[in-house]
């Protein structure tokens, strides 16, 4: 009888152990679990732990409660602004309603990475290509306001989104380089007539200084003549001044104006008689007509511009006085 006891109890022992094992289970820390029994979803989510089920009738399914990394496969659409591209990006996602991501959804990881590529698509297509270059940061937001409203009602919650990549045609990659090469040579340019002003507006404030003092004139002529003659080469550059070049072109014209009046006026207004064609042929004819006192100006002029360039005349001052007299 005893031995019919231990017998019962022993089996009794094994069937609670197995039974124990068999509805037993273990959620992880990262995990959740939802049991439907009956195929009926029970309220209470099982937190990480060992949780018992009944075996047979309850079905314990796990979710994964940690954020997901989803690429969205590249996207090909036309801008606003009628170009091409490609668009590629990345949705990071957690689930954070486990009962309602198995109930409300099929599958909530395809139904994400589908509205993913329908939200990218109205993205390209209602953005320009420099938005999609240059401000990444609003269309993420928009791209992230677009997912999250549907996703909200699966139990997910999208965290981020990102625009990985934008490929553009290679006619339009061209286009873009020659666009920039354009503008950084205008920049360079207005930089050089930048430079090109400054530096006149400096030359005119030394002109200036100059015409003040002549003598800084002559410095900065011989100050140039050593700077070409510490080359130690046998060509000796010596600049004239236009001035001088001036003073010279004005008194050969006045020069000539003065011997034009003078033939004209030695030429006779009417024909002699005969009588006294005689001694008028017998005069003597001047060659050249006297210099005129321009002309005479024009070279005082010209030899105080010597003068001011090349320091002091060795010529005498009274024999100056001589040629103006």
């Amino acid at each position: 009888m005893i031995q019919e006891l231990l017998t019962a109890a022993a089996a009794a022992g094994a069937v609670i152990v197995v039974y124990a094992g068999a509805a037993a289970r273990v959620v992880k820390q990262y995990e959740r679990g939802v049991v439907f029994r009956f195929g009926k979803l029970v309220a209470e989510v099982r937190q990480p732990g060992i949780t018992m089920i009944l075996p047979g009738v309850d079905r314990l399914h796990k979710v994964n409660m940690q954020i997901v990394t989803m690429p969205v496969p590249a996207q090909e659409g036309i801008t606003r602004d009628n170009v091409t591209v490609r668009v590629d990006a990345v949705v990071y996602f957690k689930v954070v309603d486990a009962a309602e991501a198995l109930v409300r959804v099929e599958d909530y990881k395809f139904a994400v990475s589908q509205m993913a590529q329908t939200s990218l698509r109205s993205i390209i297509g209602k953005s320009d290509l420099d938005d999609l270059l240059s401000n990444r940061e609003k269309l993420n937001q928009g791209l992230e306001l677009m997912l999250d409203s549907p996703a909200i009602g699966w139990g997910v919650q999208i965290d981020r989104v990102e625009i990985k990549d934008v490929s553009l045609p290679e006619t339009m990659k061209r286009s873009m380089a020659r666009q920039a090469e354009a503008d950084r040579e205008r920049r360079a340019r207005l930089i050089n007539a930048d430079a090109e002003l400054q530096a006149s507006k400096k030359l005119a404030e030394a002109a200036r200084q100059m015409a003040d003092t002549p003598s800084a004139l002559q410095l900065r002529l011989l100050q140039t003549v050593m700077a070409v003659a510490a080359e130690k080469n046998s060509t000796l550059v010596l600049p004239i001044p236009v001035e001088l070049l001036r003073f010279l072109e004005r008194g050969a014209s006045e020069t000539a104006q003065a011997q034009t009046q003078a033939q004209a006026q030695a030429e006779p207004q009417a024909e002699p008689p005969a009588e006294a064609q005689a001694p008028a042929e017998q005069a003597e004819i001047p060659t050249s007509p006297p210099p005129s006192a321009a002309y005479l100006a024009g070279r005082a002029d010209a030899a105080r511009a010597i003068a001011d360039l090349t320091g002091p005349s060795v010529e005498p001052a009274a024999k100056e006085g001589e040629e103006r007299s």
